[in-house]
């Protein structure tokens, strides 16, 4: 099963529209996650058309109707792993065991907020995964978004793509 993961699209406020490589990553996926902080239903509205599956939450940016529309924690099992995704973690320093305690029951946790990717694991095993941005870099060199494979219970080919600035 192939997953694209994304988060912090910030659409129109940083983009007018998502980038091409990115839609036509969802349209060959299996599943897309995002993490949060679209601020706008016309990408969510774009992103479910489009995906075979949408697994989705929603981020401090957005507003009440994308509040309504996507829940704070969103949990799936795909290939055989548990994922849950969350839009904020806290700070960098600790997030692996504060993210432990508070997903016992997770192989895999999808975040966004900082902008940063991020690959790790908790000493419980939990893999933490941010996708950073497709649209807002911040300070980081390209906008980015993950894939990867999952099946028989374990990820495989994890990419960072990097996208044109």
């Amino acid at each position: 099963m192939r997953l694209l993961l994304t988060s912090d699209t910030h659409v129109p406020a940083r983009a007018r529209r998502l980038p091409e490589e990115l839609l036509r990553a969802v349209d060959e996926a299996d599943a897309v996650i995002h993490a949060g902080d679209w601020t706008d239903e016309a990408t969510l509205d774009l992103l479910e058309s489009r995906a075979r599956r949408l697994i989705a939450v929603h981020g401090n940016n957005d507003g009440p109707a994308l509040h309504r529309r996507l829940p704070e924690i969103a949990r799936a099992e795909l290939g055989g792993v548990r994922f849950a995704v969350v839009h904020e973690t806290g700070p960098a320093a600790g997030r692996e065991g504060r993210c432990a305690a508070r997903f016992p029951d997770t192989d895999v946790l999808v975040f966004g907020h900082s902008h940063i990717p991020w690959d790790s694991t908790a000493a419980t095993g939990l893999r933490l995964l941010n996708p950073g941005s497709p649209t807002d870099r911040r300070r980081q060199p390209h906008h980015t978004y993950l894939s990867l494979t999952v099946a028989d219970g374990a990820l495989s080919d994890v990419v960072l793509h990097r996208l044109p600035v």
